[in-house]
């Protein structure tokens, strides 16, 4: 028998919940093991240079380091259920959520997780100590919950926070009333990012969970489904198992979008001035990891606003990195379609994702990030 890919993670992992659900969508062959595996400290860190899930091992052996890379891996390779939608608008729109689950709801998710410490402390304790060394699960919780403050989540930001929790559940549960999926009937690049703070952190922390199932049962049902291992759509009778037909974009989805341009700017052009301007007081050169050490996210903390309230957060070039799946997306389409994407993107804001100057870019190299400046 062929050996199986080794996935490292866990359980209450954002990143590890994406790239698992897609194994097994992909129907791949797969064990995962935690962190806590000798092979991960003796064999996994040394290569990757820190401390890091998800971590996939391929049959072959290969490494393969964050869940973006993880999904292009078997994408690239021809998936046996593409997550990359055929067409212009659809794709642009995935990568668009992809985006957006890492820029903005991550903010949700950790808020949920560590605002609420003292209601759901028992399932977080159980999460992080079980299979861990004496006194690590603490030293991590503690860890975890002090991103908040640059995550952008304050006493000021999180009604705002709350808020925009509760209209995204009210507009998918009003989408996954017609739809099993984002764009049809299979899962593409968005559900699988949305699914990342929707399953671990808002799907099965106690506290928001309880709000997932009895606001919008229907997200909930959407997070089972992204978790079996085939299309698991029986209440959708006849619906077929492919992407809605003509590059169509359902009528339910226009909430969503007028969300994401909402909230993803203007932290993302703030966020982009402060990288522009890092990278002229520093001046890095062309290949040269983005941050000191491999573990450091953010390089530099920018003033900028969540649905109009103001706060400080920490600018991250990964989400240059993710921005750049968007406008890449957007850059390959000929004209014609190029013009049907702008008249997606224009009412609701989000124009600057393709418009923006960047004058330069972030790769990943040896499972890190990195900067890509041409002279």
């Amino acid at each position: 028998m062929a050996r199986p890919h080794i996935l490292y993670g866990l359980p209450h992992s954002l990143y590890t919940g994406k790239a698992r659900a897609y194994l097994k969508k992909q129907q791949i062959d797969f064990v995962e093991r935690a962190p806590s595996h000798a092979d991960f400290a003796n064999r996994i860190v040394p290569v990757i240079g820190r401390s890091i899930i998800p971590v996939l091992v391929t049959p072959d052996g290969a490494i393969i380091q964050d869940t973006v890379d993880i999904l292009d891996h078997f994408e690239d390779r021809g998936a046996r259920v593409t997550a990359r939608p055929p067409g212009p608008r659809q794709r642009v729109f995935a990568h668009i959520v992809e985006l957006y689950a890492v820029v903005a709801l991550t903010r949700h998710a950790m808020h949920y997780r560590w605002s609420y410490l003292a209601e759901q402390r028992a399932f977080l304790e159980d999460a992080f100590t079980v299979g861990a060394a004496p006194g690590t699960g603490d030293r991590i919780m503690a860890r975890m919950a002090s991103y908040l403050p640059a995550l952008g989540v304050t006493s000021e930001t999180i009604p705002a926070i709350e808020q925009s929790f509760a209209e995204l559940l009210d507009t998918l549960e009003a989408h996954f009333t017609d739809h099993p999926y984002l764009l049809g009937g299979q899962p593409s690049i968005g559900d699988y990012g949305l699914l990342g703070p929707l399953f671990a952190h808002l799907g099965r922390d106690p506290v928001p969970c309880g709000i997932m199932k009895q606001r919008s049962p229907r997200v909930f049902r959407w997070v089972e489904r992204m978790n079996a291992p085939d299309t698991d759509i029986p209440e959708y009778g006849a619906y077929p198992a492919h992407y809605l037909p003509d590059d169509e974009l359902p009528a339910t989805l226009a909430p969503l979008l007028a969300q994401m341009g909402e909230e993803l700017f203007p932290e993302l052009a703030d966020m982009l001035a402060a990288l522009v301007d890092h990278v002229a007081r520093t001046d890095p050169q062309h290949g040269d990891p983005v941050a000191a050490r491999p573990h450091q996210r953010s390089v530099a903390m920018i003033e900028t606003q969540f649905r109009g309230v103001s706060f400080t957060g920490g600018a991250q070039p990964y989400a240059l990195f993710l921005w750049q799946r968007v406008t890449d997306a957007f850059d390959a389409l000929d004209e014609t379609a190029q013009r049907s994407v702008r008249a997606m993107l224009d009412p609701v804001g989000l124009a600057p994702l393709i418009d923006a100057e960047r004058p330069f870019r972030v790769e990943r190299r040896d499972h890190i990030e990195v900067w890509n400046i041409e002279e």
